[in-house]
């Protein structure tokens, strides 16, 4: 039925659904389920392939969560949305030049770095901080900058975006990540347009896995908007770190 044996598969369902938890609060849902996918046995490009696929209906749910709620106009992001799909495709395109033991040294790199800026960064809270850029400029910077990473590497996508706008267009916590999730969606759904013809997902646990996550980014939609700020720094503090152990045991292993 699926791709691995059952129980690495409900491993990466079980993972899912917790990724499609924390990228709808604060974004890094891929900073799970990319180092899972390597752990379960895939290779760089089918981690990062089949983690496009399931990560498309996790961050298109929570896009919604957060617009139904107020919180966003999808239809004010849609150019934003745009750039972000485009620079995805074409990170997409160059992700096959990623050598075969690559992303397992820079993924504890990326996960210890994104684990020390939530526990260190004094101020995340909801309330709206000064504006340091433009949005045309951040939307023509910041955005396919990020997006191209998302298709070229991936994880950690979500908390770059909630960074770039917290820091950078100067956003409260909650209202950062309900704008991230339709740029999130869009690089997601560009990058997975140009994997998709490369043989390399796994379609059987990818469709599995995206069930789990549309369930765990609704939940975690629904959380994010209770308590906010809250709940963003502990979940990527210690997800991120665990990971980033993790990954760096079974190299030194």
């Amino acid at each position: 039925m699926f791709e691995i044996a059952t129980h690495l598969a409900l491993i990466l369902i079980l993972a899912a659904f917790l990724a499609g938890f924390v990228d709808a609060i604060a974004g890094g849902g891929g900073l799970i389920t990319v180092p899972v996918l390597l752990l379960c046995g895939a290779n760089p490009v089918e981690a990062l392939a089949t983690n496009k696929l399931q990560g498309t209906f996790g961050s298109a749910t929570a896009a919604l969560s957060y617009a139904r709620a107020g919180h966003v106009r999808l239809a004010d992001q849609v150019p934003m949305a745009a750039v972000a799909g485009l620079a995805g495709a074409a990170g997409a395109m160059v992700a096959h030049l990623i050598p075969a033991e690559a992303l397992r040294v820079i993924m504890p790199v990326v996960l210890i770095a994104v684990a020390a800026f939530f526990a260190l960064k004094k101020g995340l809270s909801d309330a709206d901080r000064v504006r340091r850029m433009r949005p045309a400029v951040f939307a023509f910077t910041a955005v396919p900058l990020i997006a191209a990473y998302d298709g070229f590497f991936g994880p950690g996508t979500g908390s770059f975006f909630m960074m770039g706008f917290v820091l950078l267009a100067g956003y409260g916590v909650l209202k950062a990540t309900a704008h991230t999730k339709l740029l999130n969606f869009a690089s997601n759904a560009g990058s997975l347009a140009v994997f998709a013809f490369s043989g390399a997902t796994w379609w059987a646990i990818g469709l599995a896995m995206a069930a789990a996550q549309v369930a765990g980014a609704a939940l975690g939609a629904r959380m994010a908007m209770r308590v906010g700020a809250r709940l963003t720094r502990p979940l990527l503090v210690v997800t991120s770190s665990a990971m980033a152990l993790r990954l760096i045991w079974q190299a030194l292993g």
